[in-house]
């Protein structure tokens, strides 16, 4: 990894080097390809008040270049401010690498799959069980309510006159009857 530390309008001393160097060496235990990191350090003054102004410019491979800009009036708070800002986005980033990591067609065993996929269908099958309408002929509601009177049962699936296919069943209260 490449580092560049830059002084603009501002003498830098060898103790801000070493602040701004071990705050870089936070970035390395994300794990990702860094290929370099420039640091700016810059002092401006507006109305008789002196501010500082701290830049990171992060270039990693294989996503776009991280720039974090910091003011602030203490050049070691703004410092310590960018580090954490970098810090957000380089593990954003990594969870996003380690955490979602796809796997290619030719990687999956297609033989469990498919043993899965039959262990379902076996379990359906033992659950499910395939029933015949009685008539494919479109009747009237009143027909079906009357039909579903007397044979008893939960439900009954006919075709109405528009040729909808109708669900007609008793409900939990007595004598009442929904229909889908």
């Amino acid at each position: 990894m490449n580092t560049s530390i830059v002084g603009r309008h501002i003498d830098l001393t060898e103790s801000m080097k070493e602040h701004i160097n071990s705050s870089i060496e936070v970035f390395k235990k994300y794990s990702l390809d860094i290929i370099s990191v420039n640091s700016i350090v810059s002092q401006e003054e507006k109305n008789g008040k002196k501010a500082f102004s701290f830049e990171y410019t992060l270039n990693i491979a294989n996503l776009d270049t991280v720039v974090v800009k910091q003011k602030d009036k203490d050049l070691y708070a703004a410092i310590d401010i960018a580090v954490d800002r970098v810090s957000k986005i380089l593990r954003r980033h990594h969870d996003k690498i380690t955490g979602h990591r796809k796997q290619k067609l030719t990687e999956v065993d297609s033989a469990i799959i498919e043993d899965n996929i039959a262990n379902e269908l076996d379990k359906l099958d033992s659950e499910i069980v395939g029933v015949r309408l009685d008539s494919y002929k479109p009747i009237d509601i009143e027909e079906a309510l009357t039909d579903l009177k007397e044979s008893g049962a939960a439900f009954k699936v006919f075709y109405d006159k528009d040729d909808n296919m109708r669900v007609l069943y008793s409900m939990k209260q007595e004598g009442k009857f929904g229909l889908y």
